[in-house]
C-alpha cells in the first residue's frame, strides 16, 4: 500500500538519458527521506530505478498533479516544455533542473541536486508568473485549431524549394507582405529560443510584450517587432502560395491549408516557474550564453 504523505512532488524526467535517470534517482532518495512523497507517470517509472513507496499514475493530464506542491523537471528543452503543459493546466509551479545544453527555462543545473531537495524540502523558493500565447486557426472563416505556447507559435513553409507567401497583421492593420520561410510570433521567455535564432531581440522575462520574427524573409523590410502584450497578431497565408505548417513550442502541429490565418495574443494562462535564484537576467543571459565580458569595470563607487 502507498504510504500517505502530507506533501507530494510530483517528477517528470528524459528516462532517455542516463544522466536524467541517475539524478531523477538521486532527487527520489532524497524527498523520501524527508517525508515527501514523489509521483510519477507509469510510462517513466519503467525506466526509472524507483522505489516500491514512489506513486505512479497512468494518465499524462493535468488530473494527476493533483494535491502535488511542485513539478520538477529533470531534462533538456525539450522536456522543460512537456513540464510546462502540466503547469499551465494545473497551475502548479514547475522547476526545472537542466541537463540538456542551454535550458533557459531551467533554474538548476545537475551539479545542484543536493540544493534542490534541500529547498522543495524548506519551501525556500519564490514563484514567479511568465506570460503565455494563445494561438487560433481559422480556414474559410472557420476556427479549426486552437493552441498556445509557452516559448512561440511558427508559422513555417513545407516545401524547401518554395517560399511561404504571408501578409502580416497587428490589431486589424495590415503591416507588410514578403516570401520567407516563416514567421515566429513569440513571448519574452521565447525570445532566447528560436526568436533568437531568427534574428530576434532578447527580451526581459519581467517585460510584457509580443514578439514578431521573419525567418529568411525577402523583402526589404522584414525586422523583427515587438508589440503591446494586449496586442493581436496574425499570419495570414496567402492562398496562392503552397500549404504551411504551425509549430507550438515546437512541440505540437497542425496543417495550414493555403488561405489559413493565424492569430496570436496574450494567453489566458501563465505558467508558473519556481526560482530558487535572485540572480537578474543579465547574469543568467551571460552564464547561458558564455558571453565575454572580461574587462567590465562596473560604475564608479
Amino acid at each position: 500500500m502507498t504510504q500517505t504523505r502530507a506533501r507530494t512532488v510530483f517528477l517528470l524526467a528524459h528516462t532517455g538519458r542516463p544522466a536524467a535517470v541517475r539524478s531523477a534517482e538521486l532527487v527520489v532518495q532524497g524527498l523520501l527521506r524527508h517525508g515527501i512523497g514523489v509521483r510519477v507517470l507509469k510510462a517513466e517509472a519503467a525506466d526509472l530505478p524507483l522505489p516500491s513507496e514512489v506513486e505512479s499514475v497512468q494518465e499524462a493530464t493535468a488530473d494527476c498533479i493533483d494535491d502535488c506542491e511542485l513539478i520538477v523537471v529533470l531534462g533538456g528543452d525539450g522536456t522543460l516544455l512537456r513540464g510546462a503543459d502540466f503547469a499551465r493546466a494545473s497551475g502548479v509551479p514547475m522547476l526545472g533542473v537542466n541537463l540538456g545544453r542551454v535550458g533557459f527555462l531551467a533554474e538548476a543545473e545537475r551539479d545542484d541536486l543536493d540544493k534542490v531537495v534541500d529547498r522543495v524540502v524548506s519551501r525556500n523558493y519564490e514563484v514567479e508568473e511568465r506570460m503565455t500565447i494563445d494561438v487560433v486557426v481559422h480556414s474559410n472563416g472557420d476556427v479549426v485549431h486552437r493552441d498556445w505556447a509557452m516559448n512561440e507559435a511558427a508559422v513555417q513553409k513545407v516545401s524547401p524549394e518554395r517560399m511561404l507567401e504571408v501578409v502580416l497583421e497587428i490589431d486589424g492593420r495590415p503591416v507588410t507582405g514578403f516570401g520567407c520561410d516563416g514567421i515566429v510570433c513569440a513571448t519574452p521567455t521565447g525570445s532566447t529560443a528560436y526568436a533568437f535564432s531568427a534574428g530576434g531581440p532578447v527580451v526581459w522575462p519581467e517585460v510584457e510584450a509580443l514578439l514578431m520574427v521573419p525567418i529568411s524573409a525577402h523583402a526589404l523590410f522584414a525586422k523583427p517587432l515587438v508589440t503591446s502584450p494586449d496586442s493581436v497578431l496574425a499570419v495570414e497565408v496567402q492562398p496562392h502560395t503552397p500549404h504551411g505548417v504551425l509549430w507550438c513550442d515546437g512541440r505540437r502541429t497542425v496543417e495550414l491549408p493555403s488561405g489559413a490565418r493565424v492569430e496570436v495574443r496574450r494567453g489566458a494562462v501563465p505558467v508558473r516557474l519556481a526560482r530558487l535564484h535572485h540572480a537578474s537576467f543579465t547574469d543568467r543571459l551571460v552564464a547561458k550564453f558564455a558571453l565575454p565580458v572580461q574587462g567590465w569595470r562596473g560604475a564608479p563607487q
